[in-house]
């Protein structure tokens, strides 16, 4: 079975693990500082803060910014759930802006309109955190300008979206946010097994994030409440949480970052490849803004209706039975039960709702051979022949 993602390792890896795992500190040592330095230069950014889960760093995150009852966030409703379950585990409330039908990003019109109708009922978000779906940018800019006018902060997920660049900046350099989180699982462009980052500018936010994801504790003399007991002492001064990486983690990933670039390169070829097999078939592809550049975490097509008679799930189950492990990404957040126990139901976004209804994600990762993409696209031409 030809797989829809997957790692790639290296002996170097193998070796940086194996060493840390014959050191002193396999938990917290002098690894994780070096990968948070080592992705700081590599995507830009003030400050990063190394997590055990992309969904640690945004639920740290939203409680940096100070988010919890009482709250709102907005996000995408096509994404993993972690995107609004953070929100919710602040103790806050959310909703979702609906998709452009093309990049099957947060749709810039959808959030202006939005905002104006939630300014005339008093209902204006706290946080908004736009989704780099697949690795493409969102339109930062435009939500940028949009938070400065009704004065919402900024989170991106860019779970799919290390090594991306929006017009002439890179993701990760947060000139658009206030925060950006990155996801190293291993399906994703670079890996530390499980693991995420929060990137900021902000030097209070750094604090504030590297505090909360131990324990709320810090051994800074200079942040204590009146007088350390001896050397040995250290102080909870926030409700925190235990999301720390280990070194294990940070040992595998700082060997990874090296390689951004070339799995980047690759995925591009890849992409490419895939925008000219395709071309003939009754699918379509998600929009590639030229001004970007994306990481090209996901390749996702949709099943053209009009073109085919063939249905999505026909289509799932002809490439898995041919030997391709497709994959769908996502169903609609504002679908899954516990969010319909909250009021959400469908209809509500209807362009993220007919996207998932037609969308198939093929296989791309930087080991995915040509004569094996050969084989995905006359899989799917043959079950798309019917």
């Amino acid at each position: 079975m030809i797989p829809y993602g997957r790692q790639h390792i290296e002996q170097e890896e193998i070796d940086a693990v194996s060493e840390v795992l014959q050191s002193d500190f396999i938990t917290q040592g002098p690894k994780v500082p070096l990968f948070e330095a080592k992705v700081i230069k590599a995507v830009g950014g003030k400050f990063a803060l190394a997590v055990n889960s992309a969904t640690s760093a945004l639920h740290i995150a939203c409680l940096a910014l100070g988010f919890g009852r009482d709250k709102l966030l907005w996000t995408s409703p096509n994404s993993f759930v972690a995107s609004s379950n953070v929100g919710l585990l602040c103790g806050g409330n959310v909703d979702f802006v609906d998709i452009d039908p093309g990049t099957l990003n947060m749709s810039v019109t959808q959030l202006r309109k939005k905002l104006e109708q939630a300014e005339k009922a008093s209902a204006l978000p706290d946080i908004v955190m736009p989704v780099h779906f697949g690795g493409e940018p969102c339109d930062m800019r435009e939500i940028h300008n949009l938070a400065r006018q009704y004065g919402f902060a900024i989170i991106e997920d860019a779970s799919h979206a290390i090594g991306a660049h929006y017009r002439d900046t890179r993701i990760g350099d947060c000139r658009y946010s206030d925060i950006t989180v990155f996801s190293f699982h291993p399906v994703k462009i670079i890996t530390t097994a499980e693991g995420g980052m929060a990137m900021t500018n902000d030097a209070g936010l750094a604090e504030k994030m590297a505090m909360l994801r131990t324990h709320g504790v810090t051994r800074d003399t200079d942040l204590f409440v009146g007088d350390a007991d001896g050397p040995w002492s250290f102080q909870q001064l926030e409700l925190g949480l235990n999301y720390r990486m280990t070194d294990i983690q940070a040992a595998l990933g700082a060997i990874q970052i090296s390689r951004l670039e070339a799995f980047i390169e690759r995925r591009q070829v890849l992409a490419k490849q895939y925008d000219e097999l395709l071309k003939n078939l009754p699918v379509i592809s998600q929009i590639r803004h030229a001004d970007n550049r994306s990481s090209l975490h996901l390749y996702v097509v949709r099943i053209d209706p009009d073109a085919t008679d063939v249905s999505r799930k026909q289509a799932f189950a002809g490439m898995r039975s041919g030997g391709v492990g497709v994959n769908v990404h996502y169903i609609p957040i504002h679908t899954h039960p516990y969010y319909q126990k909250l009021g959400f139901g469908a209809g509500d976004f209807p362009q993220a709702e007919n996207y998932y209804a037609q969308a198939l994600t093929l296989p791309l990762y930087p080991d995915l051979s040509d004569e094996d993409q050969l084989k995905v696209v006359a899989t799917l031409k043959q079950v798309l022949d019917g």
